[in-house]
């Protein structure tokens, strides 16, 4: 091995460091920005240092050094652009938008790069397979969650059996490929029946699963990726794959473990109502006691501790500014403020975080299902602003569609307060029995205009 190849090797070794900090880092809200700091210069060492190598070797000449130029320049300023433009209310259909760009991006290293060993055919296959299944669903996922593909389960007559028959095909024309040498058309039908499944498994999932959905097929990329690397004998493309690809499965596994549903009644579809809405009812509904915004106000001011429980109705309505600003005046007038955040609440993992996160909440008063369970009991206001399912005191109860499933404790407080447009269903299809307790109290509204009459209440009574 040459002093180059040994330099090169080292720093390889420093950018997987960086990954796994970087890794490390994201846990935490207060470091996730400097974890992705760090891995975003991890993975650009990386590159240049790739560039080098090709360099050396001699396998860049003008068009390719054109070609990797403006793709670089291309990709650079997508991504400036979508962090620029995209409102953090759209981030869950962007980032299932890249998983099916890094899934389709590692599906066409296999297909562009003829595998010179057994080792390198086997790897393509599952690469071409698992980086083109994802590619599809993503598209289909994030279509799902920007509205363009109805939200609800979409089912295809005899689905089930073409993603089977499809497989079956996907499996021989692999091993025409690994076995006999097979032309590179083989690659592509093998392509081709992963994009078709693609479509089929993702059709069927409702708006329900779309977290664990959206974890999967990050899962799903990261292992495409760890193919492709080995396909090009590309030690960072292994790493960071492999990093990724574990990362999504665990996360898959906790978001399934908080739906308490298992992962394969998640693939199998079907449930989720998608985005229906149901025309409000207010207080013609004997069961439920309305309350104006006025009165909710003077119920927050004479509270020593508020917990805040957003749900996917604030990320609809784009209302993470108005719960921060009531946050920070409750908090200004001598209350105890802190937001209860269930891991599926909106439509990926960490939703909820994100948008306050952009909203400037600060880090230590976001808690999770653990911390904040316990807590409720000695809240004197849970103010539930667009949270159905997760807030549900049936899922205590056997019988019914989430059953089992972690729930916050939210009728555990002293007194609650929901800001919701209706009393619709949540994605579970069933009423939510929070909603008819005496301790809580309806304000129906959208989430920013109801939070924007709760803060004009505040200050006037403050006042």
């Amino acid at each position: 091995m040459s002093g180059f190849d040994t330099v090169v090797h080292l720093i390889y070794l420093l950018c997987a460091t960086a990954f796994v900090i970087g890794l490390h880092l994201m846990n935490a809200p207060a470091t996730a920005r400097r974890g992705n700091q760090v891995s975003a210069a991890g993975m650009g060492v990386a590159i240049l240092t790739t560039l080098a190598v090709l360099i050396k070797g001699g396998q860049v000449d003008a068009w390719a050094a054109w070609a990797l130029g403006l793709g670089a320049a291309g990709g650079t300023a997508a991504g400036l652009i979508a962090a620029r433009v995209v409102r953090m209310t759209a981030m869950p259909q962007l980032v299932s938008l890249f998983n099916a760009v890094g899934g389709g991006a590692a599906a066409l290293i296999a297909l562009g790069d003829r595998p010179a060993s057994t080792q390198a055919e086997v790897t393509g296959v599952l690469d071409v397979l698992i980086g083109a299944l994802t590619f599809s669903g993503s598209l289909i996922a994030s279509g799902k969650l920007a509205g363009r593909v109805p939200g609800r389960p979409i089912t295809v007559p005899l689905g089930r059996a073409a993603v089977s028959g499809l497989a079956v095909v996907a499996a021989g024309l692999g091993v025409l490929v690994i076995g006999l040498d097979a032309p590179v058309t083989a690659l592509y039908g093998v392509a081709a029946c992963a994009l078709a499944a693609g479509v089929l498994l993702t059709l069927p999932i409702g708006g329900a699963d779309m977290p664990v959905v959206i974890s999967l097929l990050n899962a799903c990329t990261g292992t495409a990726v760890a193919m492709a690397g080995f396909v090009l004998e590309s030690t960072p493309l292994i790493i960071a794959g492999a990093l990724v690809g574990a990362a999504g499965a665990i996360l898959t596994k906790l978001m399934a473990d908080a739906m308490n549903r298992p992962i394969s009644a998640i693939i199998a579809g079907g449930y989720g109502t998608g985005d229906a809405v149901t025309v409000a009812v207010g207080a013609g509904s004997a069961a439920v006691r309305e309350i104006t915004a006025d009165d909710a106000a003077i119920q927050l001011a004479y509270a020593a501790k508020v917990m805040i429980v957003p749900g996917y109705g604030l990320a609809a309505a784009q209302a993470q500014h108005e719960a921060v600003a009531l946050a920070q005046a409750l908090t200004s007038h001598g209350v105890e403020v802190t937001y209860a955040i269930h891991p599926v609440a909106g439509r990926m993992p960490g939703h909820m975080n994100v948008l306050l996160a952009e909203a400037n909440a600060p880090y230590e008063q976001l808690q999770d299902l653990e911390e904040s369970n316990p807590a409720f009991p000695r809240t004197d206001v849970a103010l539930v602003i667009g949270a159905n399912d997760v807030t549900n005191p049936a899922a205590r109860r056997p019988g019914n569609p989430v059953s089992g499933m972690p729930i916050l404790d939210v009728d555990k407080a002293k007194s609650v307060i929901v800001i919701k447009r209706s009393l619709g269903h949540g994605y579970a299809g069933i009423d939510n029995e929070l909603y008819t307790e005496p301790r809580t109290a309806m304000l129906f509204a959208d989430a920013k205009a109801g939070l924007t009459a709760l803060l004009t209440a505040l200050q006037a009574y403050a006042r």
